[in-house]
């Protein structure tokens, strides 16, 4: 299947000083009880029907080693959804939609995603996030910002070694106190 239109999109949880895990890796700072009354209020369809609009998704290892560490109490975050892990080690895959690729990501990119995906998103890690970024490969990132400062942990952006113009798409501001930034990556 070729696609006439394909994105990459990164996507990212954050704390508002930028941290995407604590050094841990624990995630109960996601769960925030923060409430602002001039959100949006996203129900479960809503989320629903927008991720059937990803027809992939791509991971760093030690993202999908935590998915699956969350998924024994959550079950798996991504369904059936084709998803790609990169990594040059072996881990263990035990869901048909899950592919390991240890190959250049601009191969990837080129002879896998695009001919076959229309809306990709990358949602881990920060290394993987900012050689998207560097290799201009990404078209979009997408910003979720927590109402909470960690103070530490895992940055989302770190040393990413050349300076990005951005133009900003969307500003969703969410009930929960989340807001969500959409740019687009200026090429």
């Amino acid at each position: 299947m070729t696609t006439d239109s394909f994105k990459i999109t990164i996507h990212m949880v954050s704390s508002l000083d930028g941290y995407i895990a604590k050094k841990d890796n624990s995630v109960s700072w996601f769960e925030t009880a923060d409430y602002y009354e001039k959100g949006i209020n996203i129900t479960e369809q809503d989320a629903e029907e927008f991720l059937k609009t990803i027809d992939c998704y791509v991971m760093g290892s030690r993202t999908y080693e935590h998915a699956l560490e969350l998924s024994k109490s959550y079950g798996w975050a991504y369904g059936d959804v084709p998803t790609v892990v990169l990594t040059h080690r072996k881990l263990p895959v035990d869901r048909q939609n899950i592919e390991i690729y240890s190959g250049d990501l601009n191969k990837l990119v080129t002879e896998r995603l695009k001919p076959n995906y229309r809306n990709v998103w990358l949602v881990g890690g920060a290394k993987l996030a900012k050689d998207f970024i560097r290799l201009n490969l990404a078209d979009e990132i997408r910003q979720s910002i927590l109402p909470v400062i960690l103070g530490d942990g895992t940055p989302f952006f770190d040393q990413i070694g050349k300076e990005q113009a951005l133009h900003l798409k969307g500003v969703t501001a969410h009930k929960s106190g989340m807001v969500e930034l959409c740019y687009e990556i200026k090429k």
